[in-house]
């Protein structure tokens, strides 16, 4: 990946899924995972995030926004 790709990522932030917490959604197609936001402003930061797709513990998501967080599952 050149320097000019990485820089017109979007504006993406990477952050690493450290932890599933479960399956959601209607009929169970999203995953709910807890990640870590590796760069920006809010590095470090550890937020709740829904997911489609196959996903697993280590995979680096590319996420547009880091400031809103899923709600928990189960709504409680």
């Amino acid at each position: 990946m050149s320097a000019e790709e990485s820089e017109d990522s979007g504006g993406s932030t990477p952050a690493e899924v450290i932890e599933l917490v479960g399956r959601t959604g209607m009929h169970g197609e999203a995953m709910q995972v807890k990640c870590r936001i590796r760069e920006g402003s809010n590095k470090g930061r550890i937020i709740t995030r829904n997911v489609l797709g196959p996903v697993r513990e280590g995979d680096v998501l590319q996420l547009r926004e880091t400031a809103r967080e899923a709600d928990q599952i189960g709504g409680q």
